[in-house]
């Protein structure tokens, strides 16, 4: 029987499609193969810097498909991304063209109603509440809060944490917006890595990241759960567990660092939309206003980044770069402060990580940070350098101080699992740095800390932790300067500070003309101490002003009663440079004593280091000349210390001069010394200026003295520094030698 041609052809093509099914299925089976170390991942891809789509050539990058891909790696997987078409990941567990989504925060139902199973942490992703400006949530288990549809599943998992929390879902981030400008709802939820970019956006400049972390949600892949699945993720499990942290940061800091925000029209209209508006041949003026943008927005950004970078997510500490920061700016906002560096340890970590679990060991961290942050003042810092090791600048503590912080800070911790039922106390260990003056001038965070963590390798040898200096002779010092300086307003408090005199004599006539204010201290622990002691120390705290002001109160007060009883005295008090930067009126103080007690300005003569002049200060030389204009005698202090004091003679306005006892010391010289001090008496006699010399302390330098006629003399030849009790009862008319 003959074939038609039609059926020639029907039949022809029906034997060489029989001829190519066997290399179709031949192909497609080696396509599996191929393909078969591939995992196919289905993602979300508006959430710059976490998931997006690269513009140069499509394909979909971010830190998110970054640690994925080294974990894969890790394993010897290949990975590919795919868009997701769903709403959501719940929808897109459904489809079974992807082996994983990501990324879920937990184990979630998908659309269907089938459970999921999640792989360990990529990383800890921060969830950040931001709001209108000047809004603020203030019980965030009641907010109504807005969010991405894509976050479905992150959603249900903020609602079993905060269940009266109301979340509703919006299929894009301008939609969220205009919610919450419209207040339907209160906040928007999204992690930090994401509104850092996103708030780039120049119409979202009235959105603000509330200042404190919501919470942080892990960063997982998942999948349906099944036993295919379940190997999958305990495969990709091993992978994730081999990136280091190092990596992690670096994927973090890479993504974030970069300028990926691209303004669009919309973007350009809106910030510079007045300049539009108003005209176009102002052209040199629109580029300068779009500069000055640029610069503010990159400004904000890099402060946004820098917010993430400086802190520890988890317990809410600085990070170590923040640290370094933050000891810099309180070094040099308080360069007289002592301040102590210390590195600290929980002893056994890893055990308490395994019999307590990860969570309690970590919620010990954030408690320990907790109680250290109720205890420092802003002018302390604290932060977690690596697990369970932190790192604290603090003000050098007195021995109150020590028992202060082992009570509120020190004793809470380690007992923080007994307090909970549990047998178990926990040990620290501490290294202990105390800075050096070198250490305000050149600032290294990481040397400093170097050295406490040396004394603190040194404690945890001990059984039970403890602390260790690592410097012991700068640690007394620093200890000694915050007894001193610590214990100085409850030493003016309780009357241990006292004004002793010095009397002045005519050495001619015999007579006592006056004396000289200083000051003694019985501190209540230390015992009596000098002047050489405390006062340069005052001087290094800034709170010599306030002791001087002490002395310049008491000195008024003795005058105005010795004047009641009809003795007319004049005493010399010291004013130092300190004195006169603190208060840059400091003549109005004087003269509102000398009202106040009703004295002379003749009876308090104000002395002015020569060291002081030397330092051609203006408002030194203003400050002599308005004593002068109320009538105060104003004197040169320790004249010939220096080296540049015979020309200031000639530049400075004083009215009288003290000449210092160096020159009657150089026993060496005496034949030379004595030459000196005489032509500069006579020098001072042809200038019309009033002189005593103080230090005065033989017979011999005495004699010496009247014999070129300097009547006026002070020192310990005549009489020592005494109480005002003392002096009270000296006879001024005949001095005792």
């Amino acid at each position: 029987m003959k074939l038609s041609p039609k059926r020639k052809i029907i039949s022809i093509n029906i034997i060489l499609l029989i001829l190519v099914i066997p290399f179709f299925i031949s192909g497609v089976s080696f396509a599996a193969s191929s393909n078969e170390n591939t995992i196919i991942v289905g993602v979300p891809t508006d959430r710059c810097p976490m998931i997006y789509i690269d513009d140069s050539d499509g394909s979909i990058i971010g830190i998110g498909p970054e640690l994925l891909r080294i974990a894969c790696e890790n394993i010897g997987y290949n990975v590919e991304f795919i868009a997701m078409e769903e709403s959501s990941l719940k929808d897109a567990l459904d489809n079974t063209s992807y082996d994983i989504v990501m990324p879920i925060g937990s184990e979630i139902e998908s659309a269907s109603g089938q459970s999921s199973i999640v792989s360990d942490d990529l990383m800890l992703t921060p969830l950040t509440v931001v709001t209108s400006e000047g809004d603020n949530v203030s019980d965030i288990n009641r907010a109504k809060i807005g969010m991405l549809q894509s976050q479905a599943g992150i959603a249900d998992t903020v609602k079993s944490l905060y269940p009266d929390i109301e979340v509703i879902l919006y299929k894009d981030m301008s939609k969220c917006v205009e919610a919450l400008r419209k207040d339907e709802v209160n906040a928007l939820l999204h992690n930090s890595y994401v509104w850092s970019y996103v708030l780039q956006k120049p119409s979202y400049i009235d959105l603000h990241v509330q200042p404190t972390t919501m919470l942080s949600i892990g960063f997982r892949v998942g999948a349906l759960d099944t036993p295919n699945n379940q190997a999958l993720i305990e495969k990709l499990n091993e992978g994730i567990a081999m990136i280091s942290d190092t990596q992690r940061q670096a994927v973090i800091l890479d993504y974030t660092s970069r300028k990926l925000y691209k303004y669009d029209v919309q973007d350009y209209l809106y910030a510079d939309r007045y300049v539009f508006i108003m005209c176009t041949i102002v052209i040199v003026l629109v580029a300068l206003h779009f500069l000055a943008k640029q610069q503010l927005l990159k400004k904000r950004t890099n402060n946004q980044i820098r917010q993430m970078i400086d802190y520890d997510s988890l317990t809410g500490a600085l990070s170590m770069a923040g640290f370094r920061e933050k000891v810099k700016e309180l070094l040099l906002e308080n360069p007289s402060t002592p301040y102590i560096i210390s590195y600290n340890n929980i002893k056994n970590f890893k055990f308490i990580n395994d019999k307590m679990g990860i969570n309690s060991a970590d919620e010990l961290l954030c408690f320990w940070v907790e109680k250290s942050l109720e205890y420092f003042s802003d002018k302390e810092a604290m932060a977690r350098i690596y697990a369970d090791q932190f790192a604290v600048l603090c003000c050098l503590p007195d021995d109150n101080g020590f028992e202060a912080m082992e009570t509120n800070v020190f004793e809470p911790v380690k007992k923080y699992y007994i307090n909970q039922g549990n047998d178990y106390e926990v040990q620290i260990s501490s290294g202990l740095y105390v800075l050096t003056p070198e250490d305000y001038k050149n600032i290294n965070v990481d040397k400093m800390l170097d050295c406490a963590r040396l004394a603190e390798k040194k404690a945890h040898l001990s059984v039970t932790g403890g602390y260790e200096v690592y410097n012991i002779d700068q640690w007394e010092a620093g200890r000694l300067l915050s007894d001193i300086c610590g214990h100085f307003s409850t030493a003016v408090k309780q009357n241990e500070i006292k004004v002793w005199y010095q009397p002045q004599v005519n050495y001619r006539t015999g007579e006592i003309i006056g004396a000289e204010a200083l000051c003694r201290w019985n501190h209540e622990r230390l015992g009596w101490l000098s002047p050489g002691q405390f006062i340069p120390m005052l001087e290094q705290t800034g709170l010599i002003y306030d002791l001087d002001c002490l002395v310049w109160e008491i000195v008024c007060k003795d005058i105005h009663r010795w004047n009641e009883q009809g003795f007319k005295r004049s005493i010399s008090v010291n004013l130092s440079r300190f004195d006169i930067e603190k208060n840059k009126n400091i003549s109005k103080h004087f003269k509102n004593l000398i009202e106040k007690y009703d004295i002379e300005p003749s009876q308090l003569r104000i002395e002015i280091t020569e060291s002081a002049y030397a330092d051609d200060n203006e408002l030194l030389l203003e400050t002599t000349a308005q004593l002068q204009d109320i009538g105060f005698e104003v004197e040169m202090d320790d004249f010939g210390s220096g080296y540049s004091s015979l020309n200031m003679l000639t530049e400075i306005p004083v009215d009288g001069i003290k000449l210092d006892y160096v020159f009657l010391k150089n026993t060496k010289n005496f034949e030379k010394s004595k030459i000196v001090v005489k032509h500069i008496l006579q020098m001072l006699r042809n200038l019309k200026y009033k002189y005593i010399a103080e230090g005065v302390e033989t017979k011999e330098q005495a004699d010496f003295l009247i014999a070129i006629d300097c009547e006026r003399m002070q020192g310990f030849y005549f009489y020592k520094p005494m109480p005002v009790e003392e002096f009270e009862i000296l006879d001024f008319d005949n001095i005792e030698l």
